[in-house]
C-alpha cells in the first residue's frame, strides 16, 4: 500500500466524519462548545490518526496509532449515544452513524491484528 488514502478504512472514516458534521449541524446552538465540538473532534481524530500512524513507516507505530484511533472511535460512539439519549439525534440518524462507526471499528481491529501479526 503506497498511500494511506488507499486504505478502505481511512476512506470509510472520512465518510463518517462528513456524515457526523452534517448531523451535528442541527444540534442546539448551546451545544456548539460542548457535545457538538466533542463529537466532531473525536470523529476527526479517526482518519487523522490512521494517516499519522501510516506516515510513521513503522508497524509498531502504526499499531500504536490504530489503538489510539479505536479509542477515539469508542469515544465517538459514546457521544453519539448521549446525543441520541437526550433527543438531539433521531433513531434513524443515530442508527446510520452508529452502524458506520461499527463498520470502521471492525475494519480497524482487523487491520491492527494484521499489522501486529507482522511483528
Amino acid at each position: 500500500m503506497s498511500n494511506f488514502r488507499n486504505l478502505i478504512v481511512w476512506q470509510k472514516a472520512m465518510t463518517l466524519v462528513t456524515n457526523v458534521y452534517q448531523a451535528t449541524q442541527h444540534l442546539p446552538r448551546e451545544e456548539s462548545f460542548g457535545l457538538t465540538s466533542q463529537i466532531r473532534r473525536s470523529s476527526i481524530s479517526i482518519p487523522s490518526n490512521i494517516a499519522e500512524g501510516y506516515g510513521r513507516n513503522s508497524d509498531t507505530e502504526l499499531s500504536r496509532f490504530l489503538n489510539i484511533t479505536i479509542g477515539s472511535l469508542f469515544e465517538l460512539q459514546t457521544q453519539l449515544e448521549i446525543a441520541y439519549n437526550i433527543g438531539y439525534l433521531n433513531q434513524e440518524l443515530f442508527n446510520n452513524l452508529f452502524d458506520q462507526s461499527r463498520e470502521v471499528e471492525i475494519m480497524l481491529s482487523s487491520l491492527n491484528k494484521k499489522v501486529r501479526s507482522k511483528n
